[in-house]
């Protein structure tokens, strides 16, 4: 990949791009500053090392003499001088390798170290500009979409798009990730602070059925659109989404309103019974609406992009469901499943989801849970409670986004509250003559079912699959859910199935819902 030169005018212009680096690094990176004596190498490492760190007036020392200093942020980076190195042998006991194997790696005057150094580094060479300036040239970084050379170049593109569509001065922070590729930052301009979404356009992974790869099967958004359709759907119909100020549809880029800090849970991560309530009363007024299922958005310049929101259907639950029997029994079980192991899973599912199929239909938002609902303590109810995250909106069953909720993957829901939230949403809705109670609480059960089964599932994956362990931590908590569940008369055979196979039993206590 090639990376185009960059102009720096002046110091700011350079720690500007140290910014825009720090942005694009990550574990594994070694980024090789090469130039003349007064080039600017310091400046731009000192840039990248206090953004990560989040203080501009960090004491940054060039490690000229100590020859490394390393710096413990997220990530970890270790910076080298080698300006003083004798010779290359002495990289070994300088500790290159283990600091480029627990972080990434500044090395100054890279030269000196010879074949020292691996090959697939980024290396930026500062020289002199036309205009007195500097003009930092790139090379390496590696081939592929995730290397060093790809992210540095996305992260260079989203901020030539913050320049042309808010203000050069704007200063990034990264906010977080997902499990997905989206990633999202913070962009700040005085006292104002948006967000901004990177979401590049998902690509197709390995065909599992009928020609399709699962997130095309399972219907997950595939680039921005859905986003801004759903968003300004939502907006219209008096709920707080966030509203779209620019954006940049062919690179997947979006630059939208901050609702907010406000959390679910309490600063000992517990959540707080109130705001789960107004959510789940929130979700009562929301089902009331009758969405679109054809949405058009604006797309980049004047053209107009529809959007056809796709029905949550038995393809997409089945092959989500099927996500234990792929990735969690066999980590449970050290073994794939048996042939008749397998079947029944697959009888038991159909069956279960024949029976919501239909039923009554709405926009389910389905991420709908406390890391996707800002608490707006200031603001009129329903927008006291900010939604984000539902760029993945299908057309399904109600109690879907009750059961998201009520069942939250990343918070411990107590029996107690998980009642009080039911109830809270049945109390809403039992005055409606077209409300059926017990269909209800029945597709609540199948549902939350459904959904702790695909999250065990995706948990799993996502440990094995794509190197993020953390999520194996929430997996106590689902196993909890699933077991509550599993007490519901319409999942009697999917109890027998879960205690034989993988050892999850029906929880001790009633159920949350009758039958």
């Amino acid at each position: 990949m090639t990376l185009e030169p960059v102009h720096l005018s002046d110091e700011a212009a350079t720690a500007r791009l140290g910014a825009d680096i720090a942005m694009a690094l990550a574990p594994g990176d070694l980024v090789c500053l090469s130039g003349e004596i007064g080039a600017g190498k310091s400046t731009l490492a000192r840039a990248l090392i206090r953004h990560l760190a989040r203080d501009d007036e960090l004491e940054v020392p060039s490690p000229t003499f100590t020859l490394c200093q390393r710096y413990e942020l997220t990530p970890a980076i270790s910076h080298f001088d080698l300006y003083r190195l004798s010779a290359p042998e002495e990289m070994e006991e300088l500790g290159f390798d283990e600091a480029l194997s627990s972080g990434a790696v500044l090395v100054e005057w890279p030269e000196r170290a010879g074949d020292a150094l691996p090959q697939a580094g980024l290396t930026i060479r500062l020289d002199s500009g036309p205009d007195g300036g500097r003009v930092a040239h790139f090379t390496g970084g590696d081939e592929g979409a995730g290397s060093l050379a790809a992210r540095l170049a996305r992260s260079l593109a989203l901020r030539d798009f913050l320049d042309a569509h808010w203000d050069a001065a704007a200063e990034r922070r990264f906010l977080q990730g997902d499990a997905s590729a989206r990633r999202y930052e913070t962009a700040h301009l005085g006292d104002e602070t948006r967000i901004v979404m990177d979401s590049p356009r998902r690509p197709d992974g390995p065909v599992l059925r009928d020609g399709k790869p699962y997130s095309r099967i399972a219907h997950l958004a595939e680039d921005v659109v859905p986003f801004l359709a759903v968003a300004e759907t939502l907006r219209s119909a008096g709920f707080a989404a966030p509203r779209i100020f620019s954006r940049s549809v062919a690179n997947g880029f979006l630059l939208t309103e901050h609702l907010g800090t406000g959390r679910m849970v309490g600063e000992d991560g517990r959540p707080i019974p109130e705001r789960y309530e107004a959510a789940a009363r929130l979700l009562a007024g929301f089902h009331r609406h009758d969405w679109p299922r054809k949405i058009p958005t604006a797309g980049d310049g004047d053209e107009t992009l529809w959007h056809v929101v796709p029905n949550y259907d038995d393809v997409a639950l089945t092959i989500e469901t099927s996500l234990l029997a792929d990735w969690y029994a066999p980590r449970t079980l050290d073994r794939p499943l048996a042939e008749g192991e397998r079947a029944e899973f697959d009888a038991v599912w159909a069956e279960l989801i024949a029976r919501i199929e239909g039923s009554m239909p709405t926009l389910v938002m389905r991420d709908y849970h406390s890391p996707n609902i800002i608490w707006r303590g200031d603001r009129d109810f329903p927008e006291r409670l900010g939604l984000i995250d539902f760029q993945d909106a299908v057309i399904g069953p109600q109690a879907y986004d009750l059961a998201s909720l009520a069942q939250d993957a990343r918070v411990d829901i107590p029996q107690s509250l998980e009642r009080a939230l039911v109830k809270a949403y049945l109390d809403e809705r039992r005055a409606e003559t077209q409300f059926d109670e017990a269909a209800f609480l029945r597709d609540y059960a199948i549902l939350a079912a459904q959904r702790a089964s695909k999250i065990m599932g995706i948990f799993v994956r996502l440990d094995e699959r794509d190197g993020k362990p953390a999520y194996l931590a929430h997996l106590p908590r689902m196993r909890d859910y699933l077991g509550r569940c599993l007490r519901h008369p319409a999942l009697a055979r999917y109890r027998l199935w879960c205690e034989a196979t993988i050892g999850i039993a029906a929880a001790d206590e009633q159920a949350v819902i009758g039958p």
